[in-house]
């Protein structure tokens, strides 16, 4: 048997995880055309699920008569026209007979647990005519045994293709090998493999190629969108396989007509709504889980790079490909609350504070804007300066509190320009790099009870403060956090860029939190602030 090689473009499809599927009716038909004239051998019209309504603006529709409709008159030319159905949400009833309809075959996709139902329905959907393709998804969480037994069912309803799919990015070419191996041996011979790949390691593309050179008397199948357009890291860049193919397997495929329609089509979408390789996505992928769970440590914005990896490694193996916001926020707490057995805690800084006046500077622009009331107020009360999460440019503090991991990291340099005169304060859940801290905190004594400041620095040190019963604090830089488009921080690059309807939460949060703990301690705001009554 020859080796037969097709391309599958999947942008309409898999590129509208990004544009929640609406693409506009006329840039549906005008991408579809133009893919048609450039020979893509497959193309992928969107999906189908019955959960959605019709809209002719969208490559997500309920049913195979609603695609008749959007691409009623087009010219199909020598590519076969395929949509997806992600299974269990669309019923075969909502699948028309292959003879009447523009689909040509059907891509059904499934998870390893629902895998036998998965092909049960692929059967009735060959029966009503169309090619049918199986697509693993997830395939790295298929041990050997769950492939061959997968196979062996495979092999009885004999669909067009079986497609391994890399659904986060994560394999590595020896891996995509032991799979495809796998199924090159097992397969009935008359079953082309396919391959959709994603980019999360910068693999989709060269992992595709190479399993290009692998096959021998096998017809195979190849994903990609156009400027690599998908969800996370994005997929293999269709223009790239195009390119390869034309080189090196006698490929047909008009290079230009893909390149206008990225250029018109796709690059406007890119600008709004950005695909491709990042932290977050490289991240997921080493780690092996869902991208939301690297997502959510991420929106922290308390925790370092090494932290979220701690924490991402420590999420169990039957957990990690389905995201479960409970689970990580549980992990995110017990990380947070683990304790630290380095130099003196509590009672060694309240005996250091004792009897002493307190300034606090928190990181605000009061501390630039209204500098000259700080420096007054210093050269007249002599106070003990603590900076909290931040150290100032123009005021030298004796203490800095620190309960943010990824704050820490940020001011490890500016250490050095201190020369050791400040002793550092630190929650447990921040780990010293080369010396141990001064002062160690418990991070669970200090965490607030209300998720939205539960780790808030300025209620944190409010609250030791308050266990050392010292009575009176005056405060300069807590200004709260601005609408957005405003300032918050007077060095730039302290911003985290965080979402500013929940900064608008913290801000009523810590003001009602410091109504609550206005008995015990006398806290006077030296600069302006949102927290004031």
């Amino acid at each position: 048997m020859k080796n037969e090689i097709k391309l599958l473009d999947c942008t309409l499809r898999d590129g509208g995880y990004i544009n929640d599927w609406e693409f506009g009716t006329s840039t549906i038909l005008c991408v579809f055309d133009r893919l048609v004239n450039a020979g893509v051998d497959a193309i992928e019209i969107g999906f189908l699920d019955e959960r959605r309504p019709y809209d002719p603006n969208r490559t997500i529709q309920p049913d195979t008569a609603c695609y008749d409709k959007i691409f009623s008159g087009c010219d199909k030319g020598n590519a076969m026209v395929v949509a997806m159905i992600d299974y269990g949400t669309c019923g075969i009833e909502h699948i028309g007979p292959c003879e009447d309809s523009f689909i040509d075959g059907i891509r059904i996709i499934f998870k390893k647990p629902k895998m036998k139902a998965a092909i049960d329905f692929a059967r009735q959907v060959k029966e009503k005519g169309y090619k049918v393709f199986l697509q693993m998804v997830s395939i790295t969480s298929y041990s050997d045994r769950d492939i061959l037994d997968l196979v062996d069912m495979v092999n009885e309803v004999e669909p067009y293709a079986l497609s391994m799919v890399d659904t986060y990015g994560l394999m590595h070419k020896e891996e995509m090998f032991h799979y495809f191996h796998l199924l090159e041996r097992n397969l009935k011979s008359t079953i082309g493999i396919g391959y959709h790949s994603h980019n999360n390691f910068q693999l989709g593309y060269s992992n595709e190629v190479e399993m290009l050179r692998k096959v021998k008397n096998r017809s195979v199948v190849v994903d990609g969108t156009m400027y690599g357009m998908g969800k996370s890291a994005g997929n293999a860049p269709l223009e790239l396989l195009a390119m390869y193919l034309n080189e090196n397997y006698d490929g047909h495929y008009v290079i230009d007509q893909i390149l206008e329609v990225i250029e018109v089509n796709i690059l406007p979408i890119y600008k709004e709504h950005y695909w491709g390789y990042s932290l977050l996505f490289f991240l997921a992928a080493s780690n092996d889980c869902h991208p939301n769970y690297i997502s959510y440590l991420l929106e922290k914005h308390t925790l370092s790079v090494k932290a979220i990896n701690d924490i991402a490694s420590s999420i169990c193996k039957e957990k990690r490909l389905d995201f479960d916001k409970s689970y990580i926020e549980q992990l995110y707490t017990q990380y947070q609350q683990k304790t630290v057995s380095e130099g003196p805690g509590m009672e060694g800084l309240s005996r250091a504070l004792s009897g002493r006046q307190i300034l606090l500077l928190g990181p605000g622009t009061s501390l630039q804007t209204q500098e000259k009331i700080i420096e007054e107020y210093i050269e007249k009360d002599h106070p003990v300066i603590m900076s909290v999460n931040c150290i100032p440019q123009n005021i030298k503090p004796d203490y800095v509190f620190i309960s943010n991991a990824k704050r820490f990291s940020q001011m490890y340099r500016a250490f050095s320009g201190l020369n050791g005169q400040c002793k550092i304060i630190a929650t447990s859940n921040v780990s010293s790099v080369d010396k141990p801290f001064d002062f160690v905190l418990s991070y669970e004594d200090l965490r607030d009870e209300n998720t939205v400041i539960e780790d808030n620095a300025f209620i944190m040190i409010r609250k030791a403060l308050t266990m050392m019963k010292i009575g009176e604090v005056m405060l300069a830089g807590f200004d709260g956090y601005s609408a957005k488009g405003g300032n918050n921080y007077f060095d730039k690059y302290m911003d985290f860029k965080a979402d500013y309807a929940r900064l608008q939460q913290v801000n009523e949060a810590v003001k009602d939190k410091l109504a609550v703990m206005q008995h015990g301690i006398c806290m006077n705001f030296l600069t302006k602030s949102l927290y004031k009554e």
